[in-house]
């Protein structure tokens, strides 16, 4: 595997050149950063090219990384190996070469932080389409040329992005079905805001007496 893994990291380097913004191997698999507005080129390119032949789009899911590693352990070190500091959101994708029998993790960040966009990879997998659907739909990420851009999980008349960090766990409203309005009714949301990590992290001595 580390075999294929050098002849892939080295096909990559030869076919894309100066659009590699960093090319990472870690648990046996290889991390590929664009830029989104190589993202189209690059990934034709990615499946149709003899040396790499990534046929297949497995998943596509986006992030959040405004707060990437800045949590740290019970003795301050960080848990990341450093805070990120970079673009907030991007999307990553997860390539299949049935040809070569070798995966690829690619990562295009979305470069405006308030209105994250980059270009529907539809055209180059269509299985794509649901994918983008929900990555908009809980991050808010834009994908320029997708022909049916909604939301797939939350309701059409949600409010924010719940996968975003900054997005409340509680949520903003609530719902429930009023019989005397006999329809679906939002409301603000009644939960008191409560401590939810348990007692064995929040007391040093829990269960120690």
């Amino acid at each position: 595997m580390a075999t294929d893994l050098n002849i892939l990291k080295s096909n990559l380097t030869e076919a894309f050149g100066s659009k590699v913004v960093s090319l990472q191997e870690r648990l046996g698999e290889l991390t590929l950063v664009i830029k989104a507005a190589d993202m189209i080129g690059v990934f034709t390119r990615l499946r149709d090219d003899a040396d790499l032949r990534f046929e297949e789009l497995i998943d596509l899911c986006g992030i959040d990384y405004s707060t990437w590693g800045s949590e740290t352990c019970e003795d301050g070190r960080y848990l990341a190996d450093q805070p990120h500091d970079g673009p907030r959101f991007a999307s990553i994708y997860h390539l299949l070469s049935i040809t070569h029998n070798i995966r690829l993790r690619v990562r295009v960040f979305a470069e405006d932080d308030a209105m994250p966009m980059m270009d529907s990879v539809i055209g180059v997998w269509p299985v794509a389409n649901w994918y983008e659907r929900e990555a908009f739909d809980l991050y808010g990420i834009i994908f320029k040329g997708h022909p049916d851009l909604r939301r797939i999980l939350t309701d059409y008349g949600f409010v924010g992005n719940p996968f975003r960090k900054d997005f409340p766990l509680s949520g903003t409203v609530e719902m429930r079905y009023d019989a005397d309005q006999r329809r679906v009714v939002y409301e603000p949301v009644s939960i008191e805001p409560r401590e939810i990590t348990p007692r064995t992290m929040r007391e040093e001595q829990y269960g120690r007496n």
